[in-house]
């Protein structure tokens, strides 16, 4: 036992002796008998409450999901609500995704605010997590919680908080919501005497609301009315998704959807997937085999929550191939942009909103079309500000992030993958009603806007050790930042974290006009970029790549995309 620390021995102790319940006690007490890493890991921190909320195992302890760290984050988040909004009426809109245990902790939740004087509208049914962010700005909340742990594995679980314009939490809100979850120390500070007079259910009403304004996005009608046969796969991948997105593509008017069986049933389990994650080719193994049997023109999968969509579509041989959130969010941003020239909607009031980790190709095709586009953090909490901030003088026409999300209009303030999904298959018939597949539209955009090319690395380190080894990577690329990369040399750093532009040639610093965050960038001569981040939802260091190059011919997408492709792996490896 001495090899433990004695502060951990300590804190999971207090919870012996605390006022929780008799199975969570018996699971401490076999982790201290067994002397575990996983004691050390359960106990050695409080679970942190960031930016966007909670994210992080299941299991018992302050460094685990569960009841009472569930509890403590939204009497801190009551707290801040009742002394932004005094003596007003308050209301929180609630709901979840699929995740083990998410009806547990949703209505722990709701008890919690209840018990606090706070109003929960509490969705009867699981929805995607762009539902909830609607149903804040429809309903009038000052706030709302989605359980969710978007894409993670089956062991975890989280909360996103949003506030009253039904974005995530930003600034000053994120900071000073962090401040009152810090001062509840313990269980015993939460107030757990619900009262169920304050609590009332959204009826499944709601979603035809939401539903006709999803409908309401379409931009070619007559194109799906002549494509309305075109074989569409979907599979929600377990998740919440499986309802909503199916009832986009029937409202816009696709009539021969193929929904993937093994996967369309809700289950935190996700027992046909080793991630439960569409960026991954193997999560969508079963959809593609469907799309085969099925000739589809396209396949769709979203993640858990139902905020982001992958897309898979044929190739000129025929065979699938799966689009990066890069190639998506580009095609979607020329589409839209396309259709709202042709409409003659484009007089200069008009923005898109971009991440700094997502491809430039998205500003060069904005800037194509006269219309600004905005370059914010990663999170799309951020992109939700900007619409925010312009709301009322300028109109937001899409934006997105090179992880698979993507927001088409405004009355969601989220990622939105239900709308965008569905969007995505009207692109796809519009285009194909000109004779051009997927590809044949990337190789007009690349040919107009420049060929851009990315990849992700994303390199996992688990536990106490493994987040001090991130801090330590990160670290060093500002102590000890690289001159050349892969032989080619660095033009600039960019460090978001120090608000600074360093160029390597002059020596010249300048100073960075953006939010602080522990995001590194480096700049090549030959154009290329790398990203280095940490993420903010899970044990890893993320680096981002991007490439770019001239597309002359749109007969030579595949030459270039090869060239592009062995420039990539020479920065990945590099970096591996």
């Amino acid at each position: 036992m001495s090899s433990i620390d004695p502060t951990i021995l300590r804190k999971a102790q207090s919870w012996l002796d605390g006022n929780v319940d008799a199975d969570t006690k018996a699971s401490i007490k076999k982790l201290i008998a067994d002397n575990s890493t996983e004691l050390v890991d359960s106990f050695y921190q409080d679970l942190e409450f960031g930016t966007g909320g909670l994210r992080g195992l299941m299991g018992v302890g302050t460094n685990r999901i569960n009841i009472y760290t569930i509890g403590m984050a939204t009497q801190g988040l009551a707290n801040y609500l009742l002394k932004s909004f005094p003596g007003q009426e308050i209301k929180v809109a609630i709901t979840h995704d699929c995740r083990i245990n998410n009806t547990l902790f949703a209505k722990t939740t709701a008890d919690v605010f209840t018990a606090n004087g706070i109003k929960v509208l509490y969705f009867r049914e699981m929805r995607p997590t762009p539902m909830l962010s609607f149903a804040v700005r429809h309903f009038g909340c000052k706030s709302g919680v989605m359980i969710t742990a978007s894409h993670n594995p089956k062991e975890y679980n989280g909360y996103k908080a949003y506030w009253e314009d039904g974005a995530q939490v930003v600034a000053p809100h994120d900071t000073n919501i962090i401040k009152e979850v810090q001062k509840i120390t313990s269980f015993d500070q939460v107030n757990w005497n619900k009262n169920d007079s304050l609590f009332e259910y959204i009826e499944e009403d709601f979603d035809a609301i939401y539903m006709d304004l999803v409908k309401g996005l379409s931009l070619s009608p007559d194109a799906i009315r002549a494509q309305k046969a075109m074989p569409i796969v979907f599979s929600p991948i377990h998740g919440a998704s499986g309802k909503m997105v199916p009832a986009a593509l029937k409202a816009y008017g696709f009539e021969n959807v193929h929904i993937v069986k093994e996967q369309g049933e809700p289950d935190g389990n996700f027992p046909t997937v080793i991630y439960p994650n569409p960026e991954e080719a193997e999560a969508l193994t079963m959809a593609i085999e469907l799309g085969r049997k099925v000739n589809a023109e396209l396949v769709l999968a979203c993640d858990p929550d139902g905020d982001r969509f992958a897309a898979v579509v044929p190739d000129e041989a025929g065979e699938f191939e799966l689009l990066n959130g890069n190639q998506s969010a580009a095609m979607l941003s020329y589409y839209l942009l396309s259709k709202w020239k042709e409409a003659g909607k484009l007089d200069g009031n008009q923005f898109m909103v971009n991440t700094i980790v997502t491809t430039e190709l998205i500003n060069e095709i904005a800037a194509g079309f006269g219309v600004k586009c905005f370059n914010v953090l990663t999170g799309f909490k951020n992109i939700a500000s900007v619409i925010l901030q312009l709301e009322g003088k300028e109109t937001f026409i899409g934006g997105g992030e090179e992880s698979y999300g993507y927001l088409v209009g405004d009355f969601v303030r989220d990622k939105d993958a239900v709308s965008a999904a569905a969007i995505f298959a009207e692109l796809i018939a519009y285009y194909k009603i000109q004779g051009k597949n997927a590809f044949d539209v990337l190789a007009e955009i690349y040919s107009k806007f420049g060929f851009y090319k990315e990849s992700l690395i994303s390199v996992t380190k688990k536990g106490k050790d493994g987040a001090e080894q991130i801090q330590a990577l990160m670290n060093d690329f500002r102590t000890n930042p690289p001159t050349q990369i892969n032989g080619i040399k660095v033009d600039r750093i960019v460090d978001v974290k120090n608000s600074t532009i360093t160029h390597l040639k002059t020596g010249k610093v300048e100073k960075l006009d953006m939010e602080k965050s522990n995001v590194m960038q480096f700049y090549l001569a030959d154009g290329s970029k790398i990203s280095a981040r940490p993420s903010g939802t899970e044990p890893k260091i993320k680096y981002y790549f991007s490439v770019s190059a001239t597309l002359s011919d749109p007969k030579d997408y595949r030459k270039v995309e090869a060239e592009l492709v062995s420039r990539l792996e020479g920065l990945k490896n590099y970096f591996s």
